[in-house]
Parts: C-alpha cells; structure tokens; sequence
C-alpha cells in the first residue's frame, strides 16, 4: 500500500537546520514491526506514524519511533505532527487564528497550539503531558567525564551537578563550563556503557555559555544505544530540563521561559522554547515550544 510521507526540519524557521523528521500518513493497518521498519529505513533521529485517534474528539493518535526502538513520547514529533496536521487540514484557518491540536501519543494526550503568521514559519507550543521525575542513581564525575571525553574539573557551574530527570524519557543531565568543553565530548567506549545508570544510556550535556544572544543554555544529546550518535534538537529532554531548572536555578514564583540552543556543533542550530510556571516554589506546569518548516513529501511502499 502506498502512504504518504512528509518531512519538516524542527525547532528552527529555517529548511536543513534543527532536527529532521519523517511523518507518515495513513498508516491503518501498520504494525510496529513494519513501523519499526520504516524508521529505520528513514534513518532520522525519529519517525512519526499518523493514526486516527482512539477518542474522535481528539485531533490524531502518533507513534514514534528512533532507528531501534519505540518512543512513549518525543518533543520534535509531537511538534513537527501537530504543525504538519494543521497545516493539511486546515490551513485556511492558520493564517489567521492559532489552531488546536490535540495528539494522542503512548505517554497520554498531548494539547498544542499552533500558529502561522505572515512571512514566518509555523510555530507549535505544548504543555508537557506529565511533569519531570528526578530519578535518583548514583553518578560518578570521574566516570561521566571519561565516558564524555572531558576533565572531571570541567563538569558543573553555578550548583548545577549531574543529574536524573524523565519527562517520559530519562536523561542523565551533565553540566560543564564552557563552549569548548562541550564542543569536545563525545562518547567513549566502553568508558560510556561503564557510566550510565540501568535506567538510561542518553546524555544531554549543557552549558551557560552560549552560541547566539538571547539563549540561556548551550546544549548536545548523544543517544548511540537508541541508534542516535547525536540528535540536533531533543524536545524530550528540554521537558525533563524542567525538573533540572526547578531544582538548581531555583526560579521565584511566576513564568519564565528559557531558549535552549542545541545541534550547532552539528551544523544544524535549533532552538527550543522551554517556559516553566512556578508557584509556591514548585514547577506547576511547563511548556516546550518551537517552530517548523517543511521539506520533503512523498509515498513509501508499506
């Protein structure tokens, strides 16, 4: 059967940079096998497949997937569908007022916004379908910064130390100095299967020192055993950065947004919108944001 297929380049406005994603349409009759299959044919960070929702109130149901295996939840998909969604099925509508899209994906239901102004490329805000857990495992310095390729000495700034979070994915958080160092890292073996925890074997490293005026934090996500050497934008970990945020800036009451910049050393530069809302000293929500462009289109035997 043939079925459609779409790409978009997410978390940037601007085509070949931010993360690559496939989305694939019709996908009735799909199994996960033959799914599965298909991502790894696409070779992209993540591939999307397009369902009909379980319940006909909401907008779309997607599975995700990397080249190996099955996502609960991802951020760059949940964006790049609900952007590629209303702009196929309604895009008389988003020139002028921002759309609902409401996504069921493994880890719950998903509410977007989206908007398309003028000249600009569509954007796409969610709430995070569940809130950060910090996971608690041990975590050793000295082997986090031979598994990365970096000095123990360079790792944390300003009370950020190593940490768990999983927003439906579990991350190990590792923050360092500068630019440079995590220009440098990059996983070692078998120095990086020695240092992750059971629950996890993704890393996002991030710094307060940035690229582009205007972001807050520097970051890069290496993900090998999930068949992703390094992803250029991870809106799965920009969601448990949350719970890190929570915990080391300590943020007063009120919103605040932070914009992440990640995939430069890639040659992809993304930006991702993470706005936290604090209330008696605890995360009460938190959203993840971004903009997308669409690239490719077309039809894929399966």
């Amino acid at each position: 059967m043939r079925r459609r297929f779409h790409t978009l380049d997410v978390f940037t406005e601007t085509p070949f940079a931010g993360n690559p994603l496939a989305v694939v349409l019709d996908c009735d009759g799909l199994t996960p096998a033959r799914m599965q299959q298909i991502a790894r044919e696409f070779a992209l960070s993540e591939t999307a497949f397009v369902l009909p929702p379980r319940d006909p109130v909401n907008s779309a149901r997607i599975r995700i997937f990397t080249p190996k295996s099955e996502l609960p939840f991802a951020g760059h998909p949940t964006i790049g569908s609900a952007i590629l969604i209303a702009q196929l099925e309604a895009a008389e509508f988003l020139s002028s007022e921002d759309l609902s899209i409401v996504i069921e994906e493994e880890i719950g239901t998903i509410s977007c916004t989206v908007r398309q102004r003028k000249g600009r490329a569509a954007r796409a805000e969610f709430i995070l379908p569940q809130l950060p857990d910090r996971i608690d495992a041990a975590l050793n310095v000295e082997q986090l910064a031979a598994a990365l390729g970096i000095e123990p000495g360079s790792i944390g700034f300003d009370g950020h130390e190593p940490s768990i979070y999983s927003c439906g994915n579990a991350f190990v958080f590792v923050p360092v100095d500068t630019l440079e160092t995590i220009g440098r890292a990059s996983p070692r073996f078998p120095q990086y299967a020695d240092a992750m925890p059971s629950q996890t074997a993704k890393v996002y490293v991030y710094t307060r020192d940035v690229e582009q005026k205007g972001s807050a934090f520097h970051a890069r996500m290496f993900a090998p055993s999930l068949g992703i050497p390094e992803d250029p934008a991870t809106g799965s970990a920009a969601a448990a950065f949350a719970g890190v945020l929570r915990e080391f800036e300590e943020p007063y009451d009120g919103e605040h947004s932070f914009i992440i910049e990640q995939g430069y050393e890639m040659g992809r530069p993304s930006l991702i919108t993470l706005t936290l809302d604090i209330v008696k000293g605890r995360l009460a929500s938190a959203m993840i944001g971004g903009a997308a462009v669409r690239v490719s289109e077309g039809e894929i035997d399966a």
